[in-house]
């Protein structure tokens, strides 16, 4: 059974430093100016049909395929990685890489979610 991904993607609040993120040997961190290029003003769509919003102001939320939405603030940092703290207080961290030709989130327990399409939303 799979597990949905915002329910993955929630349930980690420890924050861990990029070096301990299970990446592979080709995967490439972005920068912090590409994190924000891809990330800051887009939906980042996932497989399972999962959307992560980076908006403008600093506003986040992930919308399950199914319709349901979990609210936040992000923040991006060194090394590929983006933060979030939830209105319900929990804090998650999430390493986004270049893997081949698409980007890949990894989870701070080292789970991947290849990201589908990048849509412009503001």
């Amino acid at each position: 059974m799979r597990t949905p991904l915002a329910i993955i993607l929630c349930a980690f609040p420890t924050l861990v430093a990029a070096s301990d993120w299970n990446t592979r040997a080709d995967d490439q961190p972005l920068s912090t100016a590409e994190l924000r290029e891809q990330l800051v003003g887009n939906t980042l769509v996932f497989f399972d049909n999962g959307q992560s919003v980076y908006a403008v102001n600093g506003e986040y939320s992930y919308t399950y395929g199914e319709g349901s939405t979990w609210l936040g603030h992000y923040e991006l940092k060194e090394d590929g990685v983006a933060c979030t703290t939830f209105v319900t207080g929990s804090t998650r961290c999430d390493l986004i890489v270049q893997s081949g030709t698409r980007l890949t989130l990894i989870t701070e327990d080292g789970l991947r979610f290849p990201i589908r399409d990048i849509i412009p939303t503001e």
